[in-house]
């Protein structure tokens, strides 16, 4: 079992930048490849990007590529997603993941972080 707890959500106005963070429960976080979802109100849940166990890929849909960028420390067992140039339309429920697959399957959830961006 891995426990995801996100964190450094809030309200910004847009334009701005906030970044998140998932710390996870075990040492063998470095095994695993990591990603963020979020959902906002009304939607499915929506796949914002994935990284790496070792960190050195990165994979984010057009949505958010070149505004936001996830990174890892493996020495902290944290994950963390930078995000600039926010939109109101990013305003969602943040949750990091254990993903398990190449089609984004996941095998743990956070239990999610809000992210408000006002126009």
């Amino acid at each position: 079992q891995v426990q995801l707890v996100e964190s450094g959500g809030g309200l910004v106005q847009a334009g701005g930048s906030l970044r998140l963070s998932c710390a996870a429960s075990r040492r063998t976080f470095s095994s695993y490849g990591m990603g963020w979802f979020r959902q906002a109100p009304g939607k499915e849940r929506e796949f914002v990007g994935a990284i790496s166990w070792s960190g050195g890929s990165t994979y984010y849909p057009d949505s958010v590529k070149g505004r936001f960028t996830i990174s890892r420390d493996n020495a902290k067992n944290t994950m963390y997603l930078q995000m600039n140039s926010l939109k109101p339309e990013d305003t969602a429920v943040y949750y990091c993941a254990v993903i398990v697959d190449s089609s984004w399957s996941v095998a743990y959830w956070g239990q999610g972080t809000q992210v408000t961006v006002s126009s």
